[in-house]
């Protein structure tokens, strides 16, 4: 039985190892079409990694290797500390696997360092973030890299109701560093049925205030941002800059329209629900990625065909249904994992307990999206067309 130097040696010669300056080519050129696979421990890809790299450690390369790259054709190249451990690991993928270009960094990144190549130094958590956030860190679509993501991004929820008290909730618990909740209302006896972030003491208090109880609560480092005041075309564009990703939790037509607008020209992302009765609906607007609000809505619908929850009633536990999706969608945007909802339209039937999607698509003469975003107001101080007019005459 050959010993364990011996058996790297075969495994080498049976493998395609790569140099660091060939690696480091590949990086510096900006090309895609390769992953970069980190096989070492996870403290030793927190001290330092090449740039771009995923992180799978050896141990869990069976169960995790596929998220971290689903493409088995494309160009893999391992690397470790010095060239052992990604040579193990590239035979596993090429010959269990079913991995077809898989290749190990000869020296690893001690090589690479000698080199005089430049790594990343993640920043680092305390201890108490770290046990916080253990479960993500174990996620590879995640791991310290999205984590440091989600705790330096900001997010915008409009509305600390229905959709926006579990999005709230959920978002504090992943790590969300700033948190901006915009509501007028104040807690009411009939919201406890469904607005899971108040609760009975706080009636009468405004909603931002005890969203903002319930957040620290959970999460004590988060930021919240509070706008005790109505969204409307005289403040929308002061409220929503400089925030990563806006999470729509209104309900009715003229603001929806009103931060379509906004958001195309700022370029902001918009994680959207609608919900009522039984039913409800979901889907992602990336400005100029895909569609947008007003490709999927060109008009609102007829008021007896839009009736408000208020009127027609809304199943309690369905906004947070409808909530922890959009929180969902919002952690894959941040971190850049998975497939957002973008270009579909998720529909909800809770009696059904069945999911349709439907795919929408960008039209070419939408009259906010087919046009350049400096373009979209009214004039160059970003003044809105009336949408409570619009609405009022297309219903």
């Amino acid at each position: 039985m050959p010993s364990g130097a011996e058996l790297i040696r075969q495994i080498k010669e049976q493998i395609t190892e790569v140099d660091p300056r060939e690696v480091h080519d590949l990086v510096s050129s900006g090309g895609n079409g390769y992953v970069l696979l980190d096989v070492r421990e996870q403290h030793e890809f927190e001290e330092a990694h090449l740039p771009g790299a995923v992180h799978v450690p050896r141990g869990h390369l069976e169960s995790r290797v596929e998220g971290a790259a689903p493409d088995k054709s494309a160009r893999v190249i391992a690397y470790c500390a010095s060239g052992n451990r990604s040579a193990l690991a590239a035979n596993t993928m090429l010959k269990e696997l079913g991995y077809d270009n898989v290749e190990s960094m000869t020296g690893g990144i001690t090589l690479w360092k000698d080199r005089g190549y430049e790594v990343e130094v993640p920043k680092s958590l305390s201890p108490e973030q770290r046990e916080r956030y253990s479960r993500h860190l174990l996620i590879p679509e995640i791991g310290l890299e999205g984590q440091t993501k989600l705790m330096e991004s900001k997010v915008l929820l409009l509305g600390a109701g229905g959709l926006g008290s579990p999005t709230a909730l959920y978002l504090a618990a992943a790590g969300v560093g700033t948190l901006g909740v915009v509501d007028n209302d104040v807690v009411d006896l009939s919201n406890l049925q469904r607005q899971v972030a108040h609760s009975n003491d706080r009636i009468g208090m405004p909603k931002v205030d005890s969203a903002e109880i319930a957040i620290k609560e959970i999460n004590p480092e988060v930021n919240v941002v509070k706008y005790q005041t109505r969204l409307d075309a005289s403040n929308i564009m002061e409220i929503i800059s400089g925030y990563d990703v806006i999470v729509d939790g209104v309900d009715n037509f003229p603001t929806r329209y009103l931060l379509n607008d906004a958001t195309v020209r700022l370029q902001i992302p918009v994680v959207s629900a609608s919900i009522l009765g039984f039913d409800g609906q979901l889907s992602v607007f990336k400005p100029y990625d895909g569609p947008c609000y007003r490709c999927l809505y060109p008009t609102p619908p007829p008021a007896e065909l839009a009736p408000s929850c208020g009127a027609n009633g809304v199943l309690g536990v369905l906004p947070g249904t409808m909530g922890l999706l959009q929180a969902t969608e919002v952690v894959k945007l941040v971190v850049g994992a998975g497939d957002p909802l973008i270009g579909r339209l998720l529909l909800y039937d809770a009696l059904a307990a069945s999911f349709t999607e439907l795919k929408v698509r960008r039209d070419p003469d939408c009259p906010i999206c087919s046009r350049d975003p400096s373009e979209i107001s009214d004039d160059e101080m970003g003044v809105f067309p009336d949408y409570e007019l619009f609405c009022a005459a297309s219903g």
